[in-house]
């Protein structure tokens, strides 16, 4: 037996980017239906790490005060060590930002879906997107959903968003291509550690190994090894690949290490190559990872997925294709330069002049995003209109399990 029901926008995916996107449009007065195939606030792979941009949002949607409850330390400076010279560099004030966070994804993503749900988004796990369902000009219309159970819900809606990461399924099922491809891609094994005292992010590169030091939530470090995806596969994998990494990149925190254990098993990032793929098309869109993923060597993804959440909820607010149209624009604008530098960044194929111009572009994408963020006024009322609306319509049902 199949269950119908109808929403205004269908969001895959209740992780950075689909949680930020649901809550924004729920809190305009959307119907949402918010699913994720996962559970309610399960852990997953990321380097924790927001950027100024990412508080700015976060504190814009008034979420960075429960985040800092939850005990997030401030971040209030960062050091990059090229070899043995360290630039050390402390965070400025800035469009009242003056710190930086990294939660765990386990209080982030809590803290994300509990505000789409307290906006009024109907939100569900245990289920996936299984199919897509176009109308007669080849419009998506909708979706066909399944539980763990393999039961079927069929959804109804004016709008289908994909945030369901690396893997999205939405982005396969619509043939959404990739737009800009990068060639190369680091492997990163990384863990939760006890008893090291860095109060700010520390980032080190030697030749043919990195590593960084992240504080997190309670009293822990993310501590991550990371190396061209080359020597992974040759084999330095596991506990020993990550100490034997760690020691080159970063000697001290190995030394630091040596004795210690994570409080949890290791976690490993094997690799991808980033990409930049088609935003939206007719009835669908892609926000977070579903759209844009970039080596995580740079730890900006988490700040671009809720970046783009906010530009494509002001997108489908304004209630048109051309809207959609912009997003992509202004999406592609903020992220080559990103693009580019991460990919040159997780090559390895630099000395430490050559990172230090890489960095330095970096630098000016992160500043010129935090201006066109800072830079958006409010959004106006809603004027998003269902291309089918005509009379009532019912509302989402309490129907799944």
């Amino acid at each position: 037996m199949t269950t119908r029901v109808n929403c205004d926008v269908l969001v895959v995916g209740a992780r950075c980017a689909g949680a930020s996107t649901a809550m924004l449009l729920a809190r305009s007065g959307l119907r949402v239906l918010l699913i994720d195939r996962g559970d309610y606030g399960s852990d997953t792979i990321s380097t924790h790490a927001f950027m100024r941009g990412g508080v700015l949002l976060l504190q814009r949607w008034g979420l960075m005060r429960g985040i800092e409850r939850a005990g997030t330390p401030a971040v209030r400076n960062t050091a990059i060590h090229y070899g043995d010279d360290i630039v050390d560099v402390a965070i400025s004030t800035s469009h009242g930002v003056d710190a930086l966070y990294a939660p765990r994804r386990t209080i982030l993503d809590r803290a994300l879906v509990d505000a789409a749900r307290k906006a009024g988004a109907e939100i569900h796990f245990r289920h996936s997107l299984a199919q897509i369902i176009r109308g007669p000009s080849e419009r998506v219309r909708g979706a066909l959903l399944r539980d763990d159970a393999g039961e079927a819900v069929e959804v109804e809606a004016d709008l289908v968003v994909g945030a369901d990461g690396l893997g999205s399924a939405l982005a396969r099922l619509v043939a959404a291509p990739i737009l800009h491809q990068a060639k190369s891609t680091s492997a990163v094994i990384y863990g939760h550690w006890p008893g090291l005292s860095a109060s700010g992010y520390r980032w080190h590169f030697r030749p043919n190994a990195s590593a960084g030091v992240i504080p997190t939530n309670g009293g822990l470090h993310c501590v991550f090894a990371a190396m061209p995806q080359a020597r992974y596969r040759a084999g330095a994998r596991g506990e020993v690949g990550f100490r034997t990494i760690l020691a080159e990149a970063a000697p001290e925190i190995a030394a630091a290490l040596a004795t210690a254990t994570p409080v949890e098993p290791l976690s490993t990032f094997a690799g991808r190559p980033g990409y930049l793929r088609q935003s939206w098309g007719p009835g669908w869109a892609l926000v977070g990872d579903a759209g844009y993923f970039k080596d995580p060597l740079t730890a900006h993804g988490m700040t671009d997925a809720l970046r783009d959440a906010e530009l494509l909820a002001r997108a489908i607010l304004e209630g048109s294709d051309p809207a959609l149209a912009r997003y992509a624009v202004v999406r592609e604008e903020l992220s080559i330069p990103f693009l580019k530098a991460t990919d040159a960044i997780a090559s390895f194929e630099w000395d430490p002049k050559t990172l230090r111009r890489h960095h330095e572009s970096l630098h000016v994408a992160m500043k010129r995003e935090v201006e066109y963020l800072a830079a958006l006024e409010p959004p106006p009322p809603s004027s998003f209109i269902p291309p089918r609306a005509a009379g009532g319509r019912a509302e989402i049902e309490e129907v799944f399990p």
